[in-house]
């Protein structure tokens, strides 16, 4: 039980660290097209974003996969980046239609993300014989913050909606807006070439 804490504290700190923002901003533009009665699109989105990155961690841990971390660095805001501009692009098309396309990208975009913490995981269990139970509890820590994280975006957003008579337009294009300015920002700081 006490290695269980300790992998899904892990998790829980690698999503709500709020100095390594990176994956709070890629909730941000996943989450921000959503709303409550979209709730089980919602938890696919969380599902699919964990078993993305969850993937890159295990294919790292057993040592199958290694990326230069300059790349992964600089395409983890590359597709907060892409993934907000849809936002923007998809405003008028059926919410069906966006949200659809923001499960795809928190699938595939989660294997890159995971790909930004495969060395650091593969350090933490590379002494463990057994590394499945502790990729396993990692995860099930990264859903739980990520669950905490859209919940957060989904009442901010319904408070701003609903309580404030902002457009649902309005209040994606302004946030994808605003973490479009993060992506470039942390894009210039990492370009690799």
């Amino acid at each position: 039980m006490e290695d269980f804490l300790l992998y899904f504290k892990m998790g829980l700190n690698h999503v709500l660290d709020f100095t390594a923002y990176d994956h709070i901003l890629f909730l941000i533009v996943l989450a921000v097209i959503f709303n409550f009665n979209q709730w089980k699109k919602v938890l696919w989105l969380v599902t699919l974003f964990t078993i993305g990155h969850s993937v890159t961690l295990a294919l790292s841990a057993y040592g199958v996969l290694k990326m230069k971390m300059e790349l992964i660095e600089f395409l983890i805001p590359l597709t907060i980046f892409i993934t907000g501009v849809v936002n923007i692009f998809s405003t008028k098309e059926s919410s069906s239609n966006q949200s659809n396309t923001n499960l795809i990208f928190a699938l595939f975009f989660g294997l890159i993300h995971g790909l930004g913490f495969s060395n650091y995981f593969r350090m933490m269990i590379g002494q463990e014989e057994d590394k499945l139970f502790p990729l396993i509890e990692f995860a099930l820590g990264i859903e739980g913050a990520q669950i905490i994280i859209v919940l957060g975006i989904l009442i901010i957003g319904t408070i701003i909606q609903y309580f404030f008579n902002a457009s649902k337009r309005d209040w994606i294009l302004v946030c994808s807006s605003i973490v479009i300015g993060f992506a470039i920002q942390m894009m210039a700081e990492r370009v690799f070439w």
